[in-house]
Formats: C-alpha cells, structure tokens, sequence
C-alpha cells in the first residue's frame, strides 16, 4: 500500500515516521508545498517519495493522511476522495460544520475510509480510564473536568478552542460513549488581538446526566494535560505528562451523614489508597496509523470515523457561538461510530 502524508511540518513528520515502519505500507509519499520541508524530511527519510501537491500525487498513493491546517481539510479530503482515496485527516476533521458534513458525504460516495486524527482515542491509558469507569470502579460519575494549557503556541487561523479543545471532546466523548447536548463556553483574547487564547466550555451531557467542564489556554505558565473524573465511590486521574502512573485512582469521597449538629458540616471524609493500574505503553499515533491500514485492507469499522470527527466539530461550532451570543448552545445528541477492536497483536482495552 502506498500513503501520502499531506503537510511535512510538525506533526506531519511524526506520520512519515509512523507510516515508515508500519508493515503493509510499501511507500510512503510526502506532499508539502515546501521544498525545505521537504528536503527535511526527505534527509530523515531517504526512501520518502516528495510531491509538491497533492494533485502530482494522486496517481501514485492509495491512501493519504491530511495533516495541514483546519481550513485546508476540506478541500483536500474531497479532492483526495473523489479520485477514490482512503483518507485519515487531522483534527479537527473541518474549520466549519458544512465542511465536516461536506467530507462524510463524499467519502461515503466514494465507499471509501474516513478517519479522523483524535488520537487520545488511541491512547492506552483513556482507554483504561474508560474500563475503570464502565466497571463502576469509580461509582457514578458526578462530573469531569479537562485541562490543557501551555504558554503557546499561538495558532494564525483558529482560536485556543479550535486548536486544543479538540482533544478534550474527543477524549470525554469517548469516556462517556456519547455526546453533549448543550455548550456553554467562556472565552478572552488577551494576548492576540482577535482569537480567543484562554477558554473554558461545560459540555452538559443526557445519558449518562454529566457535566465536563474544559480548561483550555496558550496563555499559561506551566504546561498542564489532565481529565479528571469524580465519581460517588471514587476519583481518578490521568496526567498524560508523566511517564509512569499516568492513570491514577484515589479512593477518596465525601459522604452525606445525619447532622447531629447544627452547627456542624454534616459531611464524612473519605482518605484512602491510591492505586495506578497498568497501562500498555504503545504509541497512540501508531495504533492510529496501523488502525487506519487495517481498516483500509478489512474494510471494519472504524474507531474515530467520520461520526466522531463531525460531533466534536459541532461542539466546537456550538462553544463559538456560546462566546459570541453569551448564551447556551443546545445540540442534538450524537450518535458516535462504534468501537471496533484493534488490529491482531495490539492490546485493546478491555470492555
């Protein structure tokens, strides 16, 4: 199989890595409008066939992953689709709602994959978070809580939302196995002058009744990637920054008790152990790319489909709307694609 990766920046490079070492895929192409980028990236990768644009390319890959910005997605996945390519585009799947829709439309014309670059649906340690949730290990969820912050890096064409909140909804979509139905977001530009570096959403979900609250900035001194999720019986937390014990359980809870006081706080504190489960140290971006292949060669369902990729665009759709109309944004719950094993040889979580 032959896979162009479109975009050679950043996380574009990390694909041609990736797609590099993955076995099945018997070329990988880079597609960048640069020539330095290319030639970067052609020094890292000596077999790397180099095409300036994606339309030089076509006649040569089968497949072909969009890493560029936002506002590009559309165009190139429905170029890409049309002359009958399987594509995994980055996230956010669309800068619009129209556009996201624009691309489930095609790629189903075309019967062809579409995956979507949520790749914390990928990580071992959300899917243990979700286990230790769907087991009751941690009770009812009472509420979840996301912070993703740094200082920078600031993005040219969306704002902090568009740019790190993607992940979150991802990750609390999948959590939870379904989508909000109403957004209220709160937003400021403090450092440029017209997107919004600092935001914060509450994503109010009907089933399971919970509300996630996300912190997101690139103005931040200290660079934080947390979920938090409280339950009734307990607590866990996965800190996606730290090398071991990412996912930790503390088993710690307050409890309602009879006043016998007036004057007393009629609550009971519970301290107890904190336990960090095993965590399978695999690479999300390879179980997303060899994800990805399998689909294309199985023709199975896929883990973050078009479906996943269009609910979280609206949800970043609904919290514009909420910073610019200063009101709740209701939405129609979402039906998330299912979620398919993996690949033979990688450890799935465990349902």
């Amino acid at each position: 199989m032959r896979v162009g990766v479109v975009g050679c920046g950043y996380w574009g490079s990390k694909h041609l890595r990736v797609l590099s070492g993955i076995d099945g895929v018997d070329e990988v192409a880079g597609i960048d409008p640069s020539l330095d980028r290319l030639d970067r990236v052609c020094r890292a990768f000596p077999s790397l066939r180099p095409f300036i644009d994606l339309d030089a390319a076509l006649d040569h890959i089968d497949a072909v992953v969009i890493a560029t910005p936002p506002r590009t997605h559309r165009a190139l996945a429905v170029a890409a689709l049309r002359a009958g390519k399987h594509v995994l585009v980055e996230k956010p799947l669309a800068a619009s709602v129209a556009d996201a829709e624009t691309i489930l439309v095609e790629a189903a014309a075309a019967d062809r994959v579409l995956q979507v670059g949520h790749t914390f649906e990928y990580n071992p340690a959300v899917w243990k978070l979700r286990e230790v949730l769907e087991l009751g290990e941690l009770g009812d969820a009472y509420y979840l809580h996301s912070a993703r912050l740094n200082l920078g890096l600031y993005q040219s064409d969306v704002n902090v939302v568009w740019d790190l909140a993607p992940h979150d909804i991802s990750i609390i979509n999948y959590l939870l196995g379904a989508t909000p139905v109403s957004v209220h977001a709160w937003g400021a530009s403090h450092a440029h002058a017209s997107l919004e570096d600092v935001a914060t959403l509450r994503l109010a979900y009907k089933d399971p009744d919970v509300t996630a609250m996300i912190h997101v900035s690139w103005l931040d001194p200290c660079k934080v990637r947390r979920v938090t999720v409280v339950g009734s019986k307990k607590m866990a937390v996965y800190d996606d920054l730290l090398t071991d014990d990412r996912v930790r359980i503390y088993d710690k809870g307050v409890e309602h008790i009879p006043a016998t006081d007036l004057h007393a706080v009629p609550m009971s504190y519970r301290y107890g152990n904190i336990v960090s489960p095993f965590i399978v140290a695999d690479e999300p971006l390879y179980l997303e790319d060899q994800h990805f292949i399998d689909c294309i060669r199985s023709g199975g369902p896929i883990r973050t489909g078009g479906a996943n990729g269009l609910a979280v665009v609206k949800v970043l759709d609904a919290a514009d709307r909420s910073m610019r109309e200063h009101r709740t944004v209701h939405l129609r719950a979402h039906e998330l694609d299912e979620q398919p094993a993996l690949s033979p040889g990688v450890i799935a979580p465990e349902r």
